[in-house]
């Protein structure tokens, strides 16, 4: 698989789509100077305990608390925050690596038996702000690497499931107990079984400074506060992607340019070379023809090949996806095979759409009804395989009787499609208007009642060019069958602002005659 990176810089936002055979898969949108990202370390305080979801409001400087739930507050809570207040000023700071840890908090239990109004605590963003909802938050804080995740308050190793050889396991247990200071623990990712030994030896160090940096700053800060800010995005993807698969990445912002090159430098030189700084005329991603693969993301019908399609549709409670065969079943004449072979192309689509849309939460896919059991089987298994290369963590139901497929996927950044819609002022987002032809019976109306029962002599009309042009037509238009009927001067303004049904009533110094 050929993999690519291009990434486009501008002044509000740093766009980065990943390519795989130059189709797009995955595209992460960075607001410049915005904040509170995922694995941010902030110092906050807490404002409200919320007993009955057995949680807390804790203000870290977004517009919205965040929220934490006792279950993130950490098995070492009570340890943590015994080096977050020894860190306040005019007290001498302890160190995690001399200090005797705490008993974990209990499994259930009351998040008032732990943090208090006005309490100064120290979390991590797990996931970002969502629609209305603030940051959630987690006091279990990890700190990763391109090789390790390190986890402070634990003396545990834990090594990635992906690794299956018995032999690098006992290697890469060895190096990381001989470099992990006392009350450091580490998850050990799955790049690390390539990396030579003074790379994960080198990676673990680094976070172990970085972590105690985060600590020097809580002295140097009040609450809210960013502690410790993860990386840019596109570092951070590379950091946990960057693999020989990659053939190139590109970048057009030649300060980003070489801050990815000198990181890549760092984790991996052999691999320096395929970072390349674009200096076209034609903009980046429609020289890379990622511009027009971006639009599909706001199409509510996405087309497969040979007349197949699907729709996709986000409501409040779920996501939602109908397969549907188009005029397949007219050219083909075996229903069983035709509707395997479209539900297979979906498959395919879909796995690649919930990654391009970020879409979380419960997806239902609505799968062309099969009949033969070992076909439904078939197509769990290649979906199965198929949402395989997703981070993000994800479960698949296998099929029911009515042909739907139920997917969890997790969600900790915005939804990329919501950023960018709202809701229809003249439909008020049910896709239905008044009907047209009732509209000049209702304009009438309202003249009647203004000119009738509250004397108006003067009514200004303002509406869409649209109805404009229709009451004005004709040489007895019904601007003038009005004003005979009604005795009332009428005037009609053209408003391109305003919906095709809309009307608004003014007198002559434009204040409004009808709410």
């Amino acid at each position: 698989m050929n993999r690519e990176l291009v990434i486009n810089v501008t002044p509000s936002e740093i766009s980065i789509a990943l390519c795989e055979d130059k189709v797009l898969v995955e595209l992460n949108k960075e607001r410049c100077q915005t904040g509170f990202a995922v694995g941010d370390i902030y110092l906050g305080k807490v404002r409200k305990i919320m007993p009955g979801l057995n949680a807390a409001f804790v203000n870290i400087g977004h517009e919205k608390d965040a929220f934490i739930h006792y279950l993130d507050l950490g098995g070492q809570f009570e340890s943590l925050q015994k080096v977050v207040d020894s860190r306040q000023a005019g007290r001498r700071g302890i160190k995690v690596e001399t200090m005797n840890l705490e008993p974990n908090i209990e499994k259930v239990g009351k998040i008032s038996t732990h943090l208090q109004p006005g309490q100064t605590v120290m979390v991590q963003v797990a996931k970002e702000a969502i629609s209305t909802k603030g940051p959630r938050l987690t006091a279990d804080i990890s700190l990763a690497g391109r090789n390790v995740v390190l986890v402070p308050f634990t003396s545990k190793i834990f090594i990635s499931q992906k690794i299956r050889s018995t032999e690098v396991k006992k290697r890469l247990r060895r190096i990381a107990a001989g470099v992990l200071p006392k009350n450091f623990g580490v998850i050990i990712r799955t790049a690390a079984a390539e990396a030579q030994d003074a790379d994960i030896e080198q990676d673990i160090l680094s976070l172990v400074e970085r972590w105690n940096e985060t600590l020097g700053n809580i002295r140097k800060n009040q609450a809210p506060a960013l502690l410790m800010s993860e990386m840019s995005r596109a570092n951070t993807i590379i950091r946990d992607s960057l693999n020989s698969t990659f053939s190139q990445i590109t970048v057009d912002d030649e300060k980003l340019y070489r801050e990815i090159k000198n990181y890549i430098k760092v984790i991996d030189p052999q691999l320096e070379k395929i970072v390349k700084l674009y200096r076209g005329t034609v903009p980046i991603f429609d020289n890379f023809d990622i511009s027009k693969q971006i639009k599909s993301l706001f199409a509510k019908y996405v087309s497969l090949k040979r007349g197949a399609y699907l729709i996709i549709e986000h409501t409040e409670a779920m996501n939602v996806i109908d397969v549907n065969s188009g005029n397949r079943t007219k050219a083909e004449d075996n229903q069983e095979e035709t509707a395997m072979a479209v539900n297979l192309a979906a498959a395919k689509e879909i796995a690649r759409q919930l990654r391009l849309r970020d879409l979380g939460g419960i997806v239902i896919v609505d799968f062309i009804d099969l009949h033969k059991v070992q076909n439904r089987q078939t197509l769990f298994t290649e979906m199965t395989k198929l949402m395989a290369s997703d981070k993000a963590k994800h479960t698949i139901l296998p099929l029911t009787k009515f042909g739907l497929m139920q997917i969890t996927r997790q969600r900790v950044r915005p939804v990329a499609v919501q950023d960018v819609t709202d809701v229809c002022p003249t439909c008020n987002g049910t896709g239905k208007v008044e009907p047209t032809i009732l509209l000049d019976k209702k304009i009438e109306n309202q003249i009647q009642f203004l000119s009738e029962d509250r004397g108006a002599k003067h009514i200004c009309l303002r509406v869409s060019p649209y109805v404009a042009s229709f009451i004005n037509q004709g040489f007895i238009s019904l601007r003038l069958r009005w004003m005979m009927r009604y005795k009332v001067w009428i005037k009609v303004v053209a408003d391109q602002s305003l919906g095709m049904v809309d009307v608004k009533y003014t007198d002559r110094s434009g204040a409004l005659l009808i709410e």
